[in-house]
């Protein structure tokens, strides 16, 4: 069994600079400045408490400063989980958090007309929020050093807020969510942003998150595993790998940066029409059925696989977590087979910036389709697939890494969501095309959208995909949206 361990205990530092706050707080200005305020928060460098540079060691200091162990084990030890004798599905005693179980999707298009495969069935609508409040003129946004037993370095930067039902709730009997007040009952003047946006629809059954932004005035005492940042700051920290965590990237995503960007190679009538027609053509079905004796897929003592190694398993896990709301627990997590590749072409179309996006088809979306990147897949995944089954542009994103660098506009590794999958790490690439590569006409299912007209569908339930709205803020924190 392997096991990762930070421990140690020494005395924490302030992210704000002291225990309260960094500077004086404004009245927030619910108007049509406030995409401009965005922008000036992007455009701040420095801020008034946390220097950027600071940060890595920082969050280093919070990782020592408290006890956190991850090892893996058999299912036998997992503790108030089991499985069902009937259905093979893993559960929860409490009926609560999440189940596996199985799916089985059929298609219309692919290289793949059917599948089964494990799924997490997370019913619950959870809470991803980050708290903003102004210092010096400028919006700061509260971010957590946050323990993910996934995580492959353990501990990133979070949103304020981030907690399922059953956490903040209180189901596991531990303490409660800091800061939770700030989205449980926000003022209708401090919201910048509130939309339930999808998790990853490959592994997740119809999941859905509430990803918020609330502006606040009032005082917020700092608790030393928080700090205050700009955007600019945020921005900075987005081109180093594994910093800032997936379900901050998705919330960040959701702010509502200017739209100062004429001249879209579509209009936005034509491009929600070319949307609708997306959701319409493609006849999906996916159901759930019993995770027992699903096809392709077979369960060993200590995780479920697929007969022929690829894609992910199901695996347990054994978590000691001295920052976290309950300091120990067992759960199950999915590990993926390989590094992702999540990556946007972009070009300049008439001197203004676009992306090409993808109307993916996903077993677990709620409504058939959502726009995602460019490309998105695990390569080792479809390596033993002919060229023509291959993902459209992996090809030349993989062959641009390597011969033509200089089109790279932005790369980095992210881990996926730290809570549900053990070492998912994504390889997040802008990367520059012509018209040989990618036409101004592209396949089918692809479609050319500026920057803010993604922001724009951002604000709708349901439309940009989880990986699609991680690559917006990297995108946001290049500058290329200009």
């Amino acid at each position: 069994m392997s096991a990762r361990t930070d421990g140690g205990a020494v005395g924490g530092v302030r992210g704000g600079g002291d225990a309260t706050e960094p500077g004086r707080g404004l009245r927030p200005r619910q108007d049509d400045g406030l995409p401009h305020r965005i922008a000036r928060s992007a455009a701040a460098r420095r801020g008034a408490g946390l220097r950027t540079e600071d940060v890595p060691a920082w969050l280093e200091e919070r990782r020592r400063a408290h006890h956190f162990k991850v090892e893996r084990i058999p299912f036998a030890r997992l503790e108030n989980w089991s499985f069902d004798e009937d259905t093979g599905n893993l559960a929860h005693h409490s009926g609560r958090f999440f189940t596996v179980e199985g799916l089985r999707v059929s298609t219309s298009e692919g290289p793949h007309r059917e599948w089964h495969q494990p799924v997490i069935r997370q019913p619950e609508v959870g809470i991803l929020g980050i708290l903003a409040k102004e210092f010096d003129g400028v919006l700061h946004f509260l971010m957590q050093a946050k323990m993910e037993p996934g995580n492959p370095n353990l501990l990133q930067l979070s949103p304020t807020v981030q907690a399922t039902r059953s956490n903040y709730t209180k189901v596991h009997r531990g303490a409660a969510v800091k800061y939770l007040e700030h989205f449980t009952h926000p003022g209708p003047e401090g919201i910048v942003a509130d939309v339930l946006q999808s998790e990853h629809g490959s592994w997740f059954y119809r999941k859905s998150n509430r990803n918020m932004i609330v502006e606040t005035t009032a005082a917020v005492p700092l608790d030393e595993d928080f700090c205050w940042l700009t955007l600019g700051q945020i921005g900075e920290l987005l081109h180093a790998d594994n910093v800032v965590n997936m379900d901050a990237r998705t919330v960040l995503s959701c702010a509502p940066f200017p739209d100062d960007q004429p001249g879209a190679l579509h209009s936005d009538t034509e491009l929600l029409s070319w949307f609708t027609v997306e959701r319409s053509r493609h006849d999906v079905h996916a159901e759930l059925v019993p995770l027992a004796g699903i096809p392709d897929w077979k369960r060993g003592a200590s995780s479920i696989d697929h007969a022929e190694g690829r894609y992910f398993s199901v695996v347990a896990v054994r978590v000691q977590a001295g920052s976290r709301e309950v300091s120990g627990w067992t759960q199950p997590l999915f590990a993926p087979r390989g590094t992702g590749i999540t990556a946007f072409l972009v070009r300049r179309i008439g001197g203004v910036p676009h992306v090409l996006v993808h109307a993916r088809v996903e077993g677990g979306f709620l409504d058939t389709v959502e726009l995602g990147p460019t490309v998105q897949c695990t390569p080792s995944a479809s390596a033993h697939l002919p060229a023509e089954d291959r993902p459209l542009f992996l090809d030349y994103v993989l062959s641009t890494r390597k011969s033509y660098p200089s089109r790279i506009r932005y790369e980095a590794v992210h881990s996926e969501e730290g809570g549900r999958f053990l070492d998912a790490e994504s390889r997040y690439l802008l990367i520059e095309a012509d018209e040989a590569a990618a036409p101004l006409v592209p396949p089918a299912g692809y479609r050319w959208v500026t920057p803010g007209q993604l922001t724009s569908l951002v604000r709708h339930n349901h439309y940009v995909n989880v990986q699609a709205r991680s690559l917006l803020a990297c995108l946001n924190a290049t500058g290329l949206r200009s």
